[in-house]
């Protein structure tokens, strides 16, 4: 953990923004040390991918296997964690992507396959030190997908099989026939003939399961939600969260498939109905958009995390398509994970609960640490602190960009462009909280959160660098009603033409390259999209609540 100094006394700037917050002080390049804080404990920042695919997805690539992407993952792009969500569909291919005798459901070759060959190589030294995880990605009726993650126990990182293959059963459109007969029968006498895999009534039904069956030890993460209309509403978001909100607490809003021509595969048509089904500066517009879903949820004081992934599936294959980044190599998620939350599978599960993390692109920045101090204590991402009314509080923020991140010229070679990515300014964002919304209201459907805005853009100017490489600021407020903050951060001037104006993202558009004849230059294409996607980093923050006794 990064402590905070006291510097020589400085003056203070004090910055009046007429708003009922009351006042604000910015303290340029002023650390103000934390008082104490039980929270803070012993641990340490581990980055990690929830979503990623090997062979044994059928919209993979046999080049794909287990080992590559591991490789790939822990060796090259040096994540601490990850877990594998191949889909729970059928799987035709064996981990070296050889064709299995007949296909079978996912979560056969999950227990078969994927979870064997992992622990034979950990026990081997291969990757001993990292926490690899075996899950599935659901077609959720109605919906879009979902990553599931069940562990067996609590004090392993053991996927728990037997209860992936009677989900997959009932809550999938695969055949019975490719069911072993003897569990087919066990399910059929423990839930009933009907296999509930339909409608929205059944997707909410899949998530009681979970929590009648795993209810301390699944999780489920809502992934690339806004990729095709219609897909969700914000009802059916508060829904999800209100049946089992220890087990649907993340959206997947800085999404994967950053390599496709339409940025992480959002393919709607380019036309202004669809504009909240874009990403904006790579991140899905319930996340990008200030005061929209994402805020909304927040104003209620919903514990519902935003998370980076990869998504990854190949990167470039051989007819030129293009996909997604490896693991570790473009997206990366920062978790706060206590020592005694490392390598059980409460202890993953608790960490990524508690919110204390932040999702990055391009390795914009590769530690933050953002916490508001008031009388009470600390409070970090994730958490909440209750003050006074009237209370004076003070926010923080430190950041850390590496020296140089992973950007290849060209995409598909071994050499660094040498880019040191360099953060611009920093939003923070706040936005008052009010109670829940009860179902039968109208409130349940309003997906906007208008008290939600921008309380302060920070630059150059308003942080100092420290000699550990941390830039770092502190402001003031006066603490007057419930409230949450939010970070988000980027390499673009507030006014980048095609990629953001006033400071908030644009809408991504579609990255595609021609030759002299008319075709489309693929070669060209997949190195315009890199370079697309470099030229727009950005870092998004979990929010610190303030409740004002």
């Amino acid at each position: 953990m990064n402590k905070s100094k006291v510097l020589k006394t400085m003056t203070m700037t004090a910055v009046s923004v007429g708003l009922t917050m009351g006042l604000v002080s910015l303290v340029s390049g002023i650390e103000i040390k934390p008082a104490p804080s039980l929270s803070e404990g012993q641990g340490k920042w581990m980055a990690g991918d929830l979503h990623t695919h090997t062979v044994q997805s059928d919209d993979s690539r046999p080049t794909q296997t287990l080992d590559f992407l591991l490789d790939k993952a822990l060796n090259v792009y040096k994540l601490d964690w990850m877990i594998l969500s191949n889909h729970l569909r059928s799987s035709k291919f064996d981990k070296d992507g050889n064709l299995l005798a007949k296909p079978v459901p996912f979560a056969y070759a999950m227990e078969s396959i994927e979870i064997p060959h992992v622990k034979d190589l950990q026990a081997g030294g291969m990757f001993a030190d990292k926490m690899i995880i075996s899950g599935a990605e659901w077609d959720m009726p109605t919906h879009d997908h979902v990553n599931v993650v069940l562990f067996q126990n609590e004090s392993s990182l053991d996927t728990a099989t037997d209860g992936a293959k009677e989900f997959q059963y009932l809550f999938t459109t695969l055949s019975e026939s490719l069911f072993d007969p003897i569990d087919v029968a066990a399910w059929k006498n423990r839930n009933g003939t009907i296999r509930p895999n339909q409608t929205a009534a059944d997707a909410l039904a899949a998530f009681a399961w979970l929590k009648a069956h795993y209810p301390t030890t699944s999780v489920a993460t809502i992934n690339h939600p806004s990729r095709n209309p219609n897909k969700y509403t914000i009802k059916d978001l508060r829904q999800m969260n209100d049946l089992a909100p220890d087990i649907v607490f993340m959206i997947e809003g800085m999404v994967g498939n950053q390599m496709e021509p339409d940025r992480g595969g959002y393919t709607s048509a380019y036309i202004d109905a669809n504009l909240p089904n874009r990403t904006y500066g790579g991140v899905d517009a319930i996340v990008a958009k200030v005061g929209g879903v994402w805020d909304a949820l927040l104003g209620e004081g919903r514990h519902i995390w935003n998370i980076a992934d990869s998504d990854s599936h190949f990167k470039i294959d051989t007819a030129s398509n293009s996909s997604g980044y490896y693991p570790g190599e473009y997206s990366k998620n920062y978790v706060w994970m206590p020592d005694s939350n490392q390598g059980t599978a409460t202890g993953v599960i608790s960490s990524l609960r508690d919110g204390r993390m932040f999702g990055v692109f391009g390795d914009l920045i590769n530690a933050l640490d953002f916490r508001i101090v008031g009388s009470s204590g600390t409070a970090f991402m994730g958490q909440e602190i209750k003050v006074g009314a009237g209370e004076k509080i003070k926010l923080t923020i430190r950041f850390k960009s590496p020296d140089l991140n992973n950007y290849l010229k060209p995409v598909d070679g071994n050499t660094l462009a040498n880019m040191k990515p360099v953060v611009k300014h920093v939003d923070l964002i706040v936005g008052d909280v009010t109670p829940k919304a009860s179902p039968d209201s109208a409130a349940y459907t309003v997906a906007t959160n208008p008290t939600t805005r921008v309380l302060k853009r920070f630059t150059a100017a308003d942080w100092k660098v420290g000699k550990d490489g941390f830039a770092s600021v502190t402001i003031q407020l006066v603490a007057s009603k419930n409230q949450y903050f939010r970070l988000r951060g980027t390499n673009l001037a507030v006014d980048a033409p095609g990629l953001s104006f006033n400071g908030e993202p644009l809408a991504d558009q579609k990255t595609w390259v021609l030759n002299n004849q008319g075709g489309v230059d693929n070669n060209g294409r997949v190195n315009a999209i890199n370079d697309r996607n470099y030229s727009s980093l950005w870092f998004y923050s979990n929010p610190v609540f303030v409740s004002v006794k």
